[in-house]
């Protein structure tokens, strides 16, 4: 039974990491399937606002990410945006099945944008879960993201064309129909890449989750939302306890000048 409030942690953490079976997570707590369903979803929301208060949540407002405290961590503006897809269970409505299907994985999905920093390796934003079927440029078109001036954007070619105001981009040049690229144009795109790799071990990060890497079982209004923000907010604190921030005192240094 769920009595101390580290029982509940302890359950909502293994959830989150492992996604079991709602039948089998109720096993190793005591608690039958119903029992555990209700304590899914109301815990929830507590390890939410428990990443909220730690100040590990990713921004959800396009407009404030450039004045959000995990965006000014690390001192350079080096960031990269990407899109990731989750598998999702098969709508039962014919429109939505349309809507949710994603060619790319051939399969139904929710997707969102992100927004990292390459020296913290943290997700300082995340768009809102749309269905798999819009593109990754349309999505971040949308959330009207506001990024910290003369801050640098690293892209892939599925954001062909996003070019935010104040921001210095780069993107691996894209091969001309029937053509091929140039030697120097190559060796530019390699090195793009190997700079821009880091936003996909962050997405591989959050997705250490099971819950945002399996097929989602559960239908809750919201829920697919909710869950993935705080994957990335498990993401971030393990980031943050990886690698803590050196902290000054401030007097210590103005007694050293």
């Amino acid at each position: 039974m769920l009595v101390d409030w580290e029982d509940k942690l302890l359950f909502i953490l293994v959830y989150q990491k492992t996604y079991p079976l709602q039948t089998m997570q109720g096993l190793h707590f005591g608690l039958s399937q119903p029992q555990t369903n209700y304590w899914i979803h109301r815990l929830l929301p507590v390890l939410q606002r428990a990443l909220q208060t730690l100040g590990v949540l990713p921004e959800r407002d396009g407009s404030q990410v450039a004045t959000h405290p995990l965006a000014q961590e690390g001192g350079v503006l080096e960031l990269a945006i990407d899109g990731t897809e989750r598998r999702r269970q098969r709508p039962h409505d014919a429109t939505r099945q349309r809507d949710h299907y994603s060619g790319k994985k051939k399969t139904h999905t929710d997707k969102n944008i992100l927004v990292v920093t390459e020296t913290t390796d943290k997700v300082i934003y995340l768009g809102p879960t749309v269905t798999g079927k819009m593109h990754d440029k349309k999505a971040a078109d949308e959330a009207a993201i506001t990024y910290p001036v003369n801050a640098t954007l690293d892209k892939d070619t599925g954001f062909q064309g996003y070019e935010p105001p104040g921001v210095q981009t780069r993107q691996p040049k894209k091969k001309p129909k029937n053509k091929e690229l140039s030697v120097a144009e190559r060796v530019l795109n390699g090195l793009i890449s190997g700079v821009r790799v880091v936003v996909e071990h962050v997405i591989a990060g959050v997705k250490r989750c099971r819950i945002v890497k399996d097929v989602l079982r559960l239908t809750k209004q919201g829920i697919s939302d909710l869950v993935m923000e705080i994957a990335c907010g498990l993401h971030n604190l393990r980031m943050a306890c990886r690698h803590p921030l050196p902290a000054f005192n401030m007097q210590d240094l103005l007694n050293s000048a």
